[in-house]
């Protein structure tokens, strides 16, 4: 069996390498495709073959399928402009009679009306279409997405957002990233959507604690209205396609689109699903000692 995981140079993808190597995989059994190959040296260190893989250029996308048996196709990184290398990948899987594709989409994508959902939804269309054997893993949000917000509170003291007391069911990348380990090594996966999620929803008055315990000061959520936000991502500087966008992304969370809670993660992994003050707090400290 050979896997290969793409987009490996991100951080999901590494992190998956790291969950089958954990999970006994043989590093000569894994394939790590990455746009930037130096992102992934360390990988290649201990035994992983890396390869380039670029959703735009076809040919790196055929050569790193060579010999494969599962991939893991993780979802690019530019919204509005991540369908047609999805679906550039799942034609490739097909040619190259790709026995299992696993593909990490968005919570509920195919019935939410969220700003990110249109091309998770479009790509679970294409892929169910295509005939490739397939699971898919509907993740929610990353509990790391918060860690930009953390860092500029440890000046401000405060969480802005324009929410109101809507809940996220949150979970750690790592946890998203060991749950993709196991649907690709274990057998009795393919045809399953699995909704993934944290075993809690978490409100921003929540995050804000954990941000608390995370930078030892006192943090607090202030509730903006979506033209308080939108006027101060103008001040910031933000184009107004981005404002757009932005406050879209919080409009969909008012609204509870990412507030649901399964239980599919955490049976996928066989444990309780990280708390977001841990998750947070560990992923707070590696972006300082980073920074």
């Amino acid at each position: 069996m050979t896997i290969l995981v793409t987009a490996a140079g991100g951080q999901l993808g590494h992190l998956v390498v790291d969950a089958l190597l954990r999970r006994g995989v043989a590093p000569e059994q894994i394939v790590a495709g990455a746009r930037t190959v130096s992102k992934v040296v360390d990988l290649a260190d201990r035994g992983v073959r890396v390869v380039p893989l670029d959703y735009d250029v076809p040919e790196t996308i055929a050569a790193a399928l060579d010999g494969v048996d599962s991939v893991l196709l993780i979802s690019g990184s530019e919204p509005g402009a991540r369908f047609e290398g999805h679906r550039r990948v799942i034609e490739a899987a097909k040619e190259a009679g790709t026995a299992k594709l696993v593909y990490t989409s968005l919570a509920h994508a195919d019935t939410i009306d969220f700003v990110l959902a249109p091309e998770h939804k479009q790509t679970e269309e294409v892929l169910a279409a295509s005939g490739v054997p397939a699971v898919v893993l509907r993740n929610n949000w990353y509990a790391e997405n918060y860690v930009a917000d953390v860092l500029r509170a440890a000046d401000t003291g405060v969480i802005a957002a324009s929410v109101g007391e809507a809940t996220v069911a949150a979970a750690s990348r790592a946890d998203y990233a060991e749950a993709a380990a196991v649907v690709l090594i274990e057998d009795g996966h393919l045809g399953r959507t699995y909704e993934l999620s944290g075993d809690h929803a978490v409100s921003y008055a929540d995050i804000a604690a954990a941000a608390t315990t995370a930078l030892g000061r006192d943090v607090a959520y202030v509730p903006l209205t979506s033209e308080q936000l939108q006027s101060g991502l103008a001040e910031a500087g933000l184009d107004a396609g981005t404002i757009g966008f932005v406050s879209a992304m919080e409009d969909g969370i008012a609204r509870g689109v990412l507030s649901p809670v399964h239980d599919d993660l955490a049976r996928l992994i066989g444990r309780p699903t990280t708390p977001l003050v841990d998750a947070l707090g560990e992923a707070v400290s590696a972006a300082r000692v980073a920074g």
